[in-house]
């Protein structure tokens, strides 16, 4: 009987398509209703700094290779741009899993009496705090920046959670320009709405911000575009590159 070839690629995993699965199983814990409700919270929070991570590593040291025009495959016999594109799949994949999961969260965590509202959803009393909170420890620390010929893309901290927002002056109102606001983390990205009746309520930090927009940009018409978190590659931190060879995740 003939021994197995160990270069035969049927005997191997991806190694980036078993971290993933790694991350699938702490994913399951968050899902997992038999665990504390809170951990779960916290599985789910650890599953994203993970995926952070492996973005940052792994998906850009697959890009560098692309880049390079490296075609040399691994053991398992896929090369650089193969395992990117079935890690795009995958990535998609499980990222649509955090937030069916998170959406499963949210109702567990209303039944124990903790909310995490919209800014809309808040009553009179709530509202009114959450302007006072604004005006005073968020507003002075905004660095609202408006993209235009004359004003390239700006730099961003790594991991900065940042709201975007479509422009239009209502001097020209034709013309359409980028605003970027960079989430200050200085701040909670969860925020506290006081409660005369005890109740635990919550607000994320950039929901307040783009409640905020006509203080941010007087002068302009805004509609809101997605938020956006750049990742820069270990390559460009290690190396001090360029923030162009940042990953928009």
């Amino acid at each position: 009987m003939a021994r197995p070839s160990l270069s035969d690629p049927r005997y191997y995993f991806n190694r980036h398509e078993s971290w993933l699965a790694f991350n699938r199983r702490v994913l399951e814990e968050a899902l997992d209703e038999g665990n504390p409700l809170l951990e779960r919270v916290k599985f789910l929070a650890i599953t994203a700094s993970n995926l952070d991570e492996f973005v940052e590593v792994r998906v850009s040291g697959l890009l560098q290779q692309v880049e390079h025009g490296n075609p040399l495959a691994g053991p398992d016999g896929l090369s650089p741009e193969e395992q990117l594109q079935r890690l795009g799949a995958e990535l998609h994949s499980f990222v649509a899993a955090q937030y069916d999961c998170w959406n499963q969260l949210l109702p567990a965590l209303r039944r124990e009496g903790i909310r995490i509202l919209s800014v809309a959803h808040l009553d009179r009393a709530g509202h009114d705090a959450m302007d006072l909170f604004f005006t005073r420890q968020v507003d002075p620390i905004l660095t609202p920046v408006t993209i235009d010929p004359s004003h390239p893309f700006p730099h961003v901290l790594n991991k900065a959670l940042c709201v975007a927002f479509q422009l239009r002056r209502n001097s020209k109102p034709g013309t359409t320009f980028l605003g970027v606001v960079t989430v200050p983390r200085k701040l909670p990205r969860l925020v506290r709405v006081p409660d005369k009746n005890g109740g635990i309520d919550y607000i994320f930090l950039h929901d307040l911000i783009e409640t905020h927009t006509r203080n941010l940009y007087k002068g302009y018409k805004s509609s809101l575009q997605p938020h956006f978190a750049p990742l820069a590659t270990a390559i460009s931190i290690f190396t001090r590159k360029s923030p162009a060879t940042c990953l928009i995740w």
